[in-house]
């Protein structure tokens, strides 16, 4: 039985041209970057290399990346750095209540130091409502951030609007754009934002590697110290081949983006239309104008997540909720939450799958005859 692996919104394999050149750079570069003899300027040379890279896939200034460890590294540095170099300004941020947990518990550990965060709700499509942030918005308001999609449903967010908004206030933008990075085009100067962390691993990278993007005309400060790398930014030894990786991960999404992108549009259409045929009741939780390619989250009439997620393993299926099963309990996704209210069937009936690199058109039809499968399986019992 072949095993289908449709998670790649959780991880994703590394693309075979990202394994081959990290070896190649594990091999012969080991020098570090900050040292000035010429292994660590070979390895100087290759940081510099990917930091251009990954500058020019968000139409930044070289100057303007941080490499860091990955996304929640990158969270954290672009909210608390912005949060402690503001808060004379005032002590008021404001995010939504989906975002990713490296945004809202940072957000609480900031509440405890005294700041005030105010979380704004979304609709039943899991959206921002630009008019929330526009009344939110206060004169001490110094951080606004919203993540451009979201991991559990794929909803993309009003960023561009949001940057619009904040135009002529003194509160720093910040995204999470994790989920977006690789399948949508982004421009950050379009966008108006200030600050944007992304994550090597989700784009067929390497783990333990991201990059968070800073404007020049940012107030913020670091979070760790040590030594002096990236400007003073960010202390620690850079992680050259786990960069290098990145680098090369970009080059590869970047001429395969939009033959990815048709290809999970056209996987959204053959497991939905495959699940309608075999008789299976099921709604898709989500925008149906503004989402991501990548994801598909769907709830399933009569079904009990626990039960289903471990039948989907069984059958050779790597999917997930936003539930976490712990010990025979379940605590129901925030974000399912806030879309339909602790009470709604959907938190426990509720998988989110999410295509990527690897996967084929055969392994949606047979993803969704497995899973029509186990549903009449389990509704029966």
């Amino acid at each position: 039985m072949e095993r289908i692996y449709v998670d790649h919104a959780a991880t994703s394999p590394m693309h075979p041209d990202v394994i081959e050149k990290m070896v190649i750079e594990m091999q012969e570069t080991f020098g570090n970057p900050s040292s000035i003899h010429s292994f660590g300027r070979q390895a100087r040379q290759k940081v510099d290399t990917a930091r251009m890279v990954c500058a020019n896939s968000i139409g930044a200034k070289v100057n303007e990346i941080i490499f860091t460890s990955g996304g929640t590294e990158s969270d954290n540095l672009a909210v608390r750095g912005a949060a402690y170099a503001n808060q004379k300004y005032g002590k008021h941020i404001i995010t939504s209540s989906i975002e990713h947990h490296a945004i809202l518990h940072t957000c609480h550990a900031l509440e405890k130091e005294g700041f005030e965060v105010t979380y704004l709700p979304v609709d039943k499509t899991g959206r921002v409502n630009i008019d929330d942030v526009k009344s939110a918005l206060r004169e001490d308001t110094i951080l606004v951030t919203i993540m451009m999609v979201n991991n559990e449903v794929g909803t993309v967010q009003p960023i561009k609007e949001i940057g619009e908004l904040l135009k002529n206030h003194q509160a720093h933008f910040h995204t999470d754009a994790v989920q977006a990075y690789g399948l949508i085009p982004i421009n950050v100067e379009e966008l108006g934002v200030n600050f944007l962390s992304i994550s090597s691993h989700k784009i067929n990278g390497p783990k333990g590697v991201g990059f968070l993007y800073v404007s020049e005309n940012a107030i913020f400060s670091q979070i760790q110290f040590g030594g002096q790398q990236e400007r003073k930014r960010r202390a620690g030894t850079e992680n050259v081949a786990g960069i290098v990786g990145l680098a090369k991960a970009i080059e590869v999404i970047q001429i395969e983006r939009s033959e990815r992108v048709e290809s999970y549009l056209r996987f959204h259409e053959i497991l939905t239309k495959d699940l309608k045929e075999n008789g299976i009741r099921f709604e898709k939780n989500g925008s149906d104008t503004f989402f991501a390619p990548h994801v598909l989250n769907l709830s399933f009439d009569d079904i009990s997540i626990e039960s289903f997620l471990v039948n989907l393993d069984l059958a050779g299926i790597a999917a997930s909720s936003g539930s976490a099963c712990t010990a025979g309990s379940i605590d129901p996704s925030h974000v399912l939450v806030e879309m339909f209210g602790i009470d709604s069937a959907k938190i426990r009936s509720s998988v989110r799958f999410s295509f990527g690199y690897g996967n084929s058109e055969e392994q949606i039809h047979a993803l969704a005859k497995r899973v029509s499968s186990i549903v009449q399986r389990l509704v029966k019992i």
